[in-house]
């Protein structure tokens, strides 16, 4: 693979449109084929015989855990990721190829720690989700079997924004792209072919993550890659202390994100399964995956945006930063707006891409349509959250990322139930109420604070050029 081979996408020059939609195209063919994972893996699995319902409500056990090990993985992947593009855009290419090998440092070593913990705790803590005597052997089933992957899962979608970063959205589509086939061929080969059911998904997501690891280390060792992986025993990490607490106090924003998604999962579940019992945890689970395919286009446009906010802010040059933030924000709107309107309209036809189940699907329509119902608020939320990240704003982005779920959502999840007597409903509720006021504190804050921030760069710069 020689290097003027490799597209790569100039952060500095031309029309920051063109730069982000060069950038978030790739990304969103990216994040839809890695979607692909864990969507044709619950699709199959509704679909196993006569035991359908129980082993997608079992999924939805294990998404607590998933989710915990996707935060770890954004940890440092979010928090070094803008880091190296601040690095990169103020030509300090030495400091920013010393967090890259940081990063993964990180990921192998928290991976190695989560796998055993998972594995031991793996029981008590599906029990603690939720788990019936219906559910939970299937839970185990899976979820020990996933376990296994924490490396590769952690390696392959850590690493890739390190390759977005450096302007090369192509080959980190690619990456993906690999795996996500891998694993929609594998998928009803080991379920119905082999006849192993729950087992087999499992066994199909950990090759497809194995293979996806394995690219994304060949391309950043190679000298493709502009920065590149280079050979660091464990114990020199010790001496880049202050770099490594950069890492992760940014990537905490992202962090708690996903923790607290986790939390919101765990309390879903636990309060649904006093309220709905195994159906409506089997509708959370569907609308998480809805919810995953809805975000997907979103979180391409912010991740599409952010290097390029990033480099520009490095680079200073607070024009490009303001053009990228009004554009991120300008495209959010039009995606949610569209998204929101063909939710509202095809509920029942995407719930039943999932199951065939009518009792799920009669209860669902209602549940889902609630859910949804303030999905365009979440454009506020991803731009400001986008821009706090991008900037290395660390306090803020942390800030809101525990407004929203764990202010707002995680507290209403239990009091619009049982407090207000809402039963089921105030489950799915809880969401949009967060949507609105999360969203639109977010924003407001980045645009009372950042934009000021910019305004002055902008004028000092006229000032010294005069």
């Amino acid at each position: 693979m020689k290097q003027h081979k490799i597209r790569h996408i100039d952060f500095e020059n031309g029309s920051i449109l063109k730069c982000i939609l060069q950038n978030a195209l790739p990304l969103l063919a990216a994040q839809i084929l890695n979607l692909l994972y864990s969507i044709v893996d619950r699709i199959y699995i509704a679909r196993i015989p006569s035991a359908g319902t129980s082993a997608i409500s079992a999924v939805g056990l294990c998404f607590p855990v998933i989710i915990l090990i996707s935060a770890f993985t954004n940890l440092y992947g979010s928090g070094g990721s803008p880091l190296l593009s601040i690095a990169y855009g103020e030509g300090d290419t030495k400091k920013a190829q010393l967090i890259l090998n940081l990063s993964l440092r990180l990921e192998i070593l928290t991976a190695a720690a989560l796998m055993l913990l998972g594995e031991v705790f793996c029981t008590p803590l599906l029990r603690l989700f939720g788990a019936s005597s219906v559910t939970l052997p299937y839970a185990q089933s899976y979820l020990r079997i996933y376990l296994l992957g924490t490396l590769f899962s952690m390696i392959a979608a850590g690493m890739n924004p390190f390759i977005n970063a450096q302007g090369f959205p192509v080959i980190g589509m690619t990456t993906v792209m690999i795996g996500a086939l891998c694993n929609i061929i594998l998928d009803p080969v080991f379920i119905f072919r082999f006849g192993m059911g729950i087992r087999g998904a499992a066994w199909a997501t950990v090759l497809s993550q194995a293979l996806s690891a394995l690219f994304v280390l060949r391309f950043l060792s190679s000298g493709s890659a502009t920065m590149r992986l280079t050979h660091m025993p464990l114990r020199e990490m010790l001496r880049y202390g202050r770099q490594i607490r950069n890492i992760v106090s940014l990537g905490f924003a992202a962090f708690v994100m996903q923790v607290t998604n986790s939390l919101v999962s765990v309390a879903c579940n636990g309060v649904l399964s006093q309220c709905g019992g195994d159906l409506y945890i089997g509708i959370m689970t569907i609308i998480t995956s809805i919810r995953q395919i809805m975000d997907t286009p979103i979180f391409a446009i912010a991740d599409g945006s952010s290097p390029v906010i990033s480099y520009n802010y490095g680079a200073r040059r607070p024009r490009r930063v303001i053009s990228s933030i009004r554009i991120l924000t300008i495209l959010g709107f039009a995606y949610t707006i569209a998204a929101w309107i063909f939710m509202m309209t095809n509920t029942a036809f995407v719930i039943r891409i999932f199951s065939s189940d009518q009792a799920l699907l009669s209860a669902g329509i209602p549940a889902v349509q609630l859910y949804f119902s303030a999905f365009v608020f979440q454009t506020f939320q991803y731009a400001g959250q986008t821009v706090f990240k991008s900037l290395g704003k660390k306090k803020q982005a942390i800030f809101f990322s525990l407004l929203r779920k764990v202010v707002i959502v995680i507290p209403l999840t239990y009091l619009l139930p049982f407090a207000f007597h809402m039963g089921s409903r105030g489950v799915f509720l809880a969401e949009p109420v967060s949507n609105v006021i999360g969203g639109l504190a977010c924003f407001i804050t980045m645009l009372l604070t950042v934009m000021p921030e910019l305004r002055r760069m902008e004028k000092e710069q006229i000032t010294a050029q005069s």
